[in-house]
Parts: structure tokens; C-alpha cells; sequence
């Protein structure tokens, strides 16, 4: 929709106020809402200045804090909770520096458009992706946070988890949650509002949605693939409107890797190709192993020598690393396969032939939805286009189950293992950033990678509640 259009469509639909959305460095979403009279061609064209950068995490320092937004015309939908008097439509928005200094460098948005100009430049017309992005529906979440030196405590409430102190008629044990049907799936009708919501009103193209392996409510909804910077949107989009339906039907949704103990944790498996001149370039016909092309292999090489620097964008919390533990069908070792989900990169083999052109693809399975969408992509597919450059191969495919590997078997097949921990993370990304260089600036590295040592020093520092279980009496 262009700038007259999307200044028509506000007229005609009645819509009283403009959404202006934006993602900080970590990945959560923001908004300041303008009234439509205030919206012309000229603000449209040059932005609304309303930002202080210098509020949000990871954004300017305070002598620089002035910046603009620049809504994004085709990311314009009325929103569905917001119907009346008071009807609200939202834009995604680019951020600049004020006083015309051009695109901020941190705006995640801009690091995703930056990625696709990069992968253009190295011959390819676009990449395709496709996240598979899993979170928790809980009735009700209660923590109790006195102060930093009294204690911490938690409680989740859930009508499908056997701890429910309702007593719930139909309990979903840990790990058998996979695609059981109502009663035992109590949220079905939650994910078909949350299509419906995604179709109608941000025309998100939706495949499919169900119920996850874990208990007390985990889902999935599974989007149609897009271009790198539109998917990003949707992946935020997503999120927004899963929490929004969530609170309007008396729950919480949360995109928290492992809220629960003993059960599988949420993960948000990506999947990518390359395209030119409308050929799926990762598709080779005559690869009996998989049908994927020596390109394709090549990405998956950049991949796999960059994993363990890429958790720190994928994987971005200490939460995180409580699921990339084996056990809980999470990846926790680096090797590629077709398949085999133990392995961090799994090549999808539902079909075979010239019929599966359009879908080969390459599954990269470490990410959580705790990432920020417009860096992660980003970030893989700077990994990925090293990976062509320097002609990485990625070594033979492990087709066997890797948990059951004794160690000394995984060290003959060299598989490496992903962190342990945020901390461990953020020291490779540090030393093996320079695949990031043409999409990422250094002042991106140095503030997002001194966020996330701020986070773990602020979680590691602190006693833990099992830690009394395990200690008080030592």
C-alpha cells in the first residue's frame, strides 16, 4: 500500500489512531500512538519524531537520544481489539538518527534489510523464511519479586497441567502433549482465534496450528514462508497478537524458552533457502542423499562453523540454555542430517523429486523465540553466505541418534557441542564476529554482547531457590 493509499484507507475506515511500532536490540516491541489527523503525506514521508532513544535498551546514549520514526505502509492493519470510537491501526516503523543523520545502525529492522541487501549483492534475488515459533498458553503465571534480597518465587496455573490444583479431568502428562485432541487440547479454539486474527487482519498467510509435546499448554502456529524483513515482521507480529488474544480471553501467553521444569522447552526451528530466477537454488535432483545442492551444503557449512557464535542471537537469554539440554529433544550438538532431529541442522525429506523443488530447504534448529527476529535471520544468513564464499564443507551428515553417542564416538565424528550457558555464548560471539561485519556493525556487538553479560551477571550473582533445597543444611 503506498502513501496515498494508506492515507485514503485511514480516511475511509474510520481509523482514529495510528500504532507505531518498533523493536529495540533485545526484541521486544514498542509502540507510541498518534492520532490520524496528526498522520499526513509529509509525516509519512519524513517520519514522526517521537522517539528517545535513549529509553530503550541497547537504542542511543542520552546526548543522542533524538530519533525518528518511519512507518512502513505495507505493514498497515486495523486493529481487531480496537474496534469503535476508538479505532487503532498499526505500522511497523524504521528508525532514523534525528536531524537527518540517516538509519540508526542498532534499529534491528534495518539489520534485517541490510542482510537481504547483502545476499543480493552476492547474486541471489531472495531468500525464503520460515520459523516454526512454539510458546505457552497458561491460565494464570504469579511471581513474587520483594526486592533483589528478599527472594524470588513462582507459580504457574494451567487447566491441561497434572499439577493443577483444580484438578484437572484431562491431564496432559509431560512430554505427550503432541497433537492430542479436545478436551485434552484446551486450546484449540485459542489458536483458531489467533489465525483468524493473523489472516483477517494482517493478512498472515497461516499453514497449520497445534498442540506441542509439552504439557500445560504448549502451541504452535505455523506461518507461510516469507522474504527475510517480511517474515521478521510477522515473527513480531505473531507474538503481539498471540499475548493480545491470550490476555483478552482471561490468559498469558509467554515466548519464554523453559518456563517449565522436567518438560520440553520452546523453540523456534528456522527454516531457509535461496532463490534466483524463480529456481530453489538449495535443490539438486541428483543428491540421493537429500537432494541438496553443494550451495545448499555450503550454507549449511557457514552455519555449522558459526554455531556456537550464533547462540548468542538465537539463544539470547540465560533461559535459553535451561532447554539446550539433552533430553528434551532440544539440539545440543553441532552436525547436520536429513531427519534426524538430534542434530542442529536437519535437512527436511518429506518428499522426493522435482515436485519438491519449491519446499527443499535447510532447517536450522537451535533458535528460541526469545531471539530477536530481525537479528537472528539476519545473523544466519550472514553465517550461511560465509559459508558459500569460503566454500565450507559441512563434513558427512550424522544419521544417527546423537544423544545415544558415547563421547569418545562423537569426538571420532567430530561434533561439537553449543554453550552451556549466555555467558559462554557471548565469548564466541566475540571472537568469531567477523562473518557478521557486512551486515552487523561493531557498535551493535559491543552493546548487544554487554546487555547479555549484564543479564547473566544479574541471574548468576543471585541465590536460587534450589539452591536452599540443595545447601541450607551443608
Amino acid at each position: 500500500m503506498d502513501l496515498n493509499k494508506t492515507l485514503e484507507h485511514i480516511q475511509e475506515s474510520g481509523v482514529r489512531f495510528i500504532d507505531l511500532q518498533l523493536t529495540d536490540l533485545p526484541g521486544k516491541l514498542h509502540h507510541v500512538t498518534i492520532t490520524s489527523q496528526y498522520l499526513s503525506e509529509d509525516t509519512l514521508r519524513e517520519g514522526v519524531a517521537k522517539l528517545d532513544g535513549s529509553s530503550l535498551r541497547g537504542f542511543a546514549d542520552i546526548h543522542e537520544s533524538d530519533m525518528v520514526l518511519k512507518p512502513d505502509p505495507s505493514t498497515f492493519a486495523i486493529l481487531p481489539w480496537s474496534n469503535g470510537p476508538n479505532k487503532t491501526a498499526r505500522m511497523i516503523c524504521d528508525v532514523y538518527r534525528g536531524f537527518g543523520s540517516g538509519r540508526f545502525s542498532r534499529d534491528p529492522r534495518y539489520v534485517a534489510q541490510k542482510a537481504e541487501e547483502y545476499i543480493r549483492a552476492q547474486g541471489y534475488d531472495t531468500s525464503y523464511w520460515g520459523p516454526e515459533i512454539e510458546f505457552f498458553v497458561f491460565d494464570k503465571v504469579h511471581w513474587d519479586v520483594k526486592s533483589p534480597f528478599e527472594g524470588v518465587s513462582y507459580k504457574i496455573e494451567s487447566r491441561e497441567a497434572a499439577w493443577n490444583s483444580g484438578g484437572t479431568q484431562h491431564p496432559i502428562r509431560f512430554k505427550e502433549g503432541y497433537y492430542p485432541v479436545p478436551p485434552q487440547d484446551s486450546l484449540m479454539e485459542y489458536r483458531n482465534e489467533v489465525c483468524r486474527v493473523l489472516t483477517d487482519y494482517f493478512n498472515i498467510e497461516v499453514d497449520a496450528h497445534h498442540h506441542e509435546v509439552a504439557t500445560a499448554g504448549q502451541c504452535e502456529i505455523d506461518m507461510r514462508f516469507d522474504t527475510l524483513t517480511k517474515m521478521a515482521d510477522k515473527a513480531q507480529t505473531y507474538k503481539y497478537v498471540a499475548r493480545v488474544v491470550a490476555n483478552n480471553l482471561g490468559m498469558v501467553a509467554t515466548f519464554m524458552p523453559k518456563p517449565i521444569f522436567g518438560d520440553n522447552a520452546s523453540g523456534m526451528h528456522v527454516h531457509v533457502s535461496l532463490w534466483k530466477n524463480g529456481v530453489n537454488l538449495f535443490y539438486d535432483e541428483n543428491d540421493e542423499y537429500a537432494e541438496l545442492s553443494q550451495l545448499g551444503r555450503y550454507f549449511v557449512g557457514g552455519l555449522l562453523e558459526h554455531s556456537r557464535a550464533l547462540t548468542a542471537i538465537t539463544n539470547p537469554t540465560t533461559n535459553s540454555y535451561r532447554r539446550l539440554v539433552p533430553g528434551y529433544e532440544a539440539p545440543v550438538f553441532i552436525a547436520w542430517s536429513r531427519s534426524n532431529r538430534s542434530a542442529n541442522i536437519r535437512i527436511p525429506v518429506y518428499y522426493r523429486g522435482r515436485a519438491s523443488m519449491k519446499s527443499k530447504r535447510i532447517e536450522f534448529r537451535t533458535p528460541d523465540p526469545s531471539a530477536n527476529p530481525y537479528l537472528c535471520f539476519a545473523a544466519m544468513a550472514a553465517a550461511g553466505i560465509d559459508g558459500i564464499k569460503k566454500k565450507i564443507d559441512p563434513g558427512d551428515p550424522v544419521n544417527e541418534d546423537i544423544y545415544k553417542l558415547s563421547p569418545e564416538r562423537r569426538k571420532q565424528l567430530g561434533i561439537r557441542e553449543l554453550p552451556g550457558s549466555l555467558r559462554e555464548a557471548v565469548e564466541e560471539l566475540l571472537s568469531d564476529h567477523e562473518f557478521l561485519k557486512p551486515v552487523f556493525t561493531e557498535d551493535l556487538i559491543d552493546v548487544y554482547t554487554e546487555l547479555q553479560l549484564k543479564t547473566f551477571i544479574d541471574v548468576a550473582t543471585k541465590p536460587h531457590p534450589y539452591e536452599f533445597y540443595l545447601y541450607f543444611d551443608v
